[in-house]
């Protein structure tokens, strides 16, 4: 059923922090309903709304990450190519500062 992609323990970690944040959201949600808040994104937005641009400034980080991780090993003369899991915590710091100060 899973043969189409390439599950990695990085790709599955991934995902399941996606599905355990949507999980704790919407318990939360249920718990104590949002308001509207402005931070330093543009707009006024709600948990659900930092969320979901988290979640998609996250897949952008990991995207560019394997995009460059090539040049990477040329430009820094590296032995092998950088470890997705810099890439996870990266975009898991992006995801949490969008939840936090968005």
């Amino acid at each position: 059923m899973f043969d189409w992609m390439a599950w990695t323990l990085p790709v599955a970690v991934f995902f399941t922090c996606i599905v355990l944040m949507l999980i704790g959201m919407t318990v939360w949600e249920i718990k104590s309903p949002t308001t509207m808040r402005k931070g330093f994104l543009p707009l006024e937005t709600t948990r659900g709304d930092r969320l979901f641009i988290g979640l998609l400034s996250a897949a952008y980080v990991n995207l560019i990450f394997v995009g460059i991780s090539g040049k990477l090993v040329q430009w820094f003369s590296l032995s092998a190519e950088p470890s997705v899991w810099i890439s996870f915590v990266a975009s898991m710091a992006l995801l949490v500062l969008i939840l936090r100060k968005g």
